[in-house]
């Protein structure tokens, strides 16, 4: 009888090119993993990196301010002259004691010390605005003006007187300062003008209470709100953006 030999067929076990075991495609897989991670730690660094340089941006603006708000105030009290640094170093301060207006008017006196006084506050802040060109740092100097609570019979009240004694200071300046001082030449970092004006009547006081004259007096003044340049909105949210898909 005769004997069948059977003889395994070796021909699928012959190397397929098309064969991918189940440990090249792990190996595979563990490639992309690993390089999807690489992407994601290098797109957070520089995540980090932008938000990193906005904030130290921020910080020097505000560094730059509180320098031209004391510089200004030092140099003054050289010649005598009195201003204040208020709410958080981002004011100076023109109390009445150093430019009084006359009852219920907004015209700078006729005073030949008042008005040196005056034309040397805006002559040491422009100095020190351009002094190694801090204005870059700068978004808007806002010339206010402040009254008491006592109510005036002008046209739009207390509105309207100090917002016209906010204007009549800065056309002062604008009279009075020579060319290599104007205020109004001065640009800040986007290229539009630094300084405006604005009136906020008896809204904004420094003494809240004002029964006595020294509190009225102390609430009739002309402030000099420096803000300072920040990280565009958009900026912030498309960083954010990007931290959220990563």
């Amino acid at each position: 009888m005769a004997v069948r030999t059977y003889r395994k067929s070796t021909e699928n076990e012959e190397e397929n090119p098309y064969w991918v075991s189940f440990s090249d495609i792990m190996a595979g897989l563990l490639v992309l993993f690993i390089l999807a991670a690489l992407a994601l730690i290098l797109e957070l660094m520089a995540t980090k990196i932008r938000v990193s340089q906005s904030l130290q941006e921020l910080v020097k603006a505000e560094s730059v301010r509180a320098d031209i708000l004391r510089e200004v105030r030092e140099e003054l009290a050289k010649a005598n002259i009195v201003v204040e640094i208020g709410d958080n170093d981002t004011v100076l301060r023109i109390p009445e004691s150093t430019l009084t207006f006359k009852t219920n008017r907004f015209e700078i006196p006729d005073n030949v010390e008042l008005r040196n006084r005056v034309r040397a506050i805006g002559s040491v802040l422009s100095q020190a605005i351009r002094k190694e060109n801090r204005w870059g740092y700068l978004d808007t100097i806002f010339v206010e003006g402040h009254t008491d609570i006592r109510p005036s019979n002008r046209n739009m009240g207390n509105w309207g007187l100090s917002t016209f004694r906010a204007a009549s200071v800065w056309l002062f300046w604008e009279e009075s300062l020579d060319n290599n001082s104007k205020l109004s030449s001065l640009m800040n970092h986007s290229n539009a003008p630094l300084f405006s004006v604005s009136g906020y009547g008896e809204t904004r006081p420094t003494q809240k209470i004002q029964q006595t004259n020294e509190q009225l007096r102390q609430n009739r003044r002309i402030d000099l709100r420096i803000t300072v340049k920040r990280p565009k909105s958009e900026d912030i949210r498309n960083i954010l953006n990007e931290f959220s898909k990563g």
